[in-house]
């Protein structure tokens, strides 16, 4: 079932509003599948081996692959896998989850557009809207690399956007990033948690994500649905949000509320994004419909969350063209990440571009990227080790830990800051006439706390 048109969407919008079941809903949105009112993809949301092949011919598991790492896992049932897993390179992606927390700024312009709007639930449209917008890369089944400790990710050059990210922790793994441009400040404090199934994984967002508007200063607060990895080992790997995704305006108490639906067999529901802004008494005001991989539309509605007449449903999202058969399902925005396009003068020496093991999966070399990443996964030990000997504690360089402790669906979250550190520097290396024509593919990766540390 597609996005509602003008004049159809009464009876699906006052049933969404007065809350009508979840089963419900899935049922009629699978005989709308059935029917062929939306693109059919058939999905065993279970996972089997029918599509097994399929898999293998996308590099991610041979047959004695599969059945070996299989036995491994299952005694990790039910366990946070975050780190204390290792696992093979080949259903990996050459990025970090450093820079895929950067994929969210492939959209800043919907921001921009926010910090201008005038309307306080249009600037929740926009907003939502650029919220959603990343959930198309999110769909990718490659894993990212996790982070070494004190590892960073700055990225220049896209839309007056300046990003840093850096890992504040490894146990538990935890990244802070903070982005800015002319209209707005970005700054999230990312600890995933995850629980293993089996087949599957659940992902729980333990985070907390504000975003300024410079204009007025009003505040954003995301809080993003968790993220269910599927076929894991058997089957074809796909992944889902279901959940509720809802953004806060803390200085005015307007919110909007939007329910991503859980996909079923035949694609049924997959995709589709549905709910509502509201004011601070918790009136609708906005519908918004569409899907996070196409388009978000919205529309003008009345307290009962019909749209109002003379008004049309207008979209204010469209997904971005993409390569076709991509190996890894990057969008162009994915590989200008990856590129050094994007990176500033005097690259610091502990970027996510600079891996040894990410630059050689980027290249195909599968062993020597499998052997890098372990070399720089015992070098991390022996850091740990060296710092417990003497007594040390990490500090991050561009965040400091505030005393804050935020509570979150899934656990309290210790929250990190932006110091504006990052911003003195990057002002003194652009101001000096003394830079050096440097080949920033040939810095050695170094997010190292200690020189010279043997990995013994």
């Amino acid at each position: 079932m597609g996005s509602p048109k003008k004049g159809q969407s009464k009876g699906f919008f006052a049933a969404m509003n007065s809350g009508i079941s979840v089963f419900s809903n899935a049922m009629h949105r699978s005989v709308g599948g059935l029917l062929g009112y939306e693109g059919v993809e058939v999905i065993n949301p279970e996972g089997g081996k029918e599509d097994a092949e399929e898999e293998a011919h996308r590099g991610r598991w041979k047959q004695e692959e599969r059945d070996s790492y299989w036995r491994m896992m299952q005694k990790y049932i039910g366990s946070d896998v975050t780190s204390m897993v290792t696992l093979p390179v080949l259903i990996f992606e050459p990025m970090t989850m450093l820079q895929k927390m950067a994929e969210l700024m492939e959209y800043s312009n919907l921001l921009d557009r926010a910090d201008e709007c005038e309307d306080p639930y249009m600037r929740l449209v926009f907003a939502t809207s650029w919220a959603i917008s990343v959930y198309y890369a999110y769909q990718r089944t490659w894993k990212p690399f996790n982070p070494i400790l004190g590892e960073t990710y700055e990225m220049a050059n896209h839309s007056g956007v300046t990003f840093i990210a850096e890992q504040v922790s490894h146990h538990p793994p935890m990244s802070a990033g903070h982005a800015e441009n002319e209209h707005f400040a970005y700054d999230v404090t990312s600890k995933l948690k995850t629980k293993f199934l089996g087949n599957s994984l659940d992902v729980y967002p333990v985070g907390r994500t504000h975003v300024t508007l410079k204009r007025d200063g009003v505040v954003l607060d995301l809080v993003p649905p968790p993220t269910k990895v599927n076929n894991l080992i058997f089957g074809r790997t796909w992944v889902d949000s279901p959940g509720e995704m809802i953004m806060t305006n803390l200085t005015t108490g307007d919110k909007a509320v939007l329910y991503f639906q859980p996909c079923g067999w035949f694609g049924a529901g997959r995709y589709e994004v549905d709910g509502y802004v509201y004011n601070a008494a918790e009136e609708p005001q906005i519908l918004m419909t569409g899907k996070w991989n196409e388009s978000m539309s919205y529309q003008p509605c009345d307290m009962e969350g019909e749209p109002l007449p003379g008004t049309e449903l207008k979209e204010v999202w469209h997904i971005a063209d993409a390569p076709k058969n991509d190996k890894f399902q990057y969008t162009y925005f994915a590989h200008k990440i990856n590129s050094f396009d994007t990176a500033p003068k005097r690259l610091l020496a502990s970027d996510s571009r600079l891996r040894p093991d990410r630059c050689a999966l980027e290249k195909g070399d599968l062993s020597k990227s499998g052997a890098e990443k372990s070399r720089l996964e015992e070098r991390q030990r022996a850091e740990k080790r060296e710092r417990e000997a003497k007594h040390h504690q990490f500090t991050p360089r561009w965040f400091d830990l505030t005393e804050e402790v935020t509570p979150t669906p899934w656990g309290d979250l210790e929250v990190y800051q932006y110091n504006n550190k990052y911003n003195e520097h990057r002002a003194a290396v652009d101001s000096s006439d003394s830079i050096d024509e440097v080949d920033v593919k040939l810095i050695e990766f170094n997010p190292w706390q200690y020189g010279n540390l043997s990995a013994e």
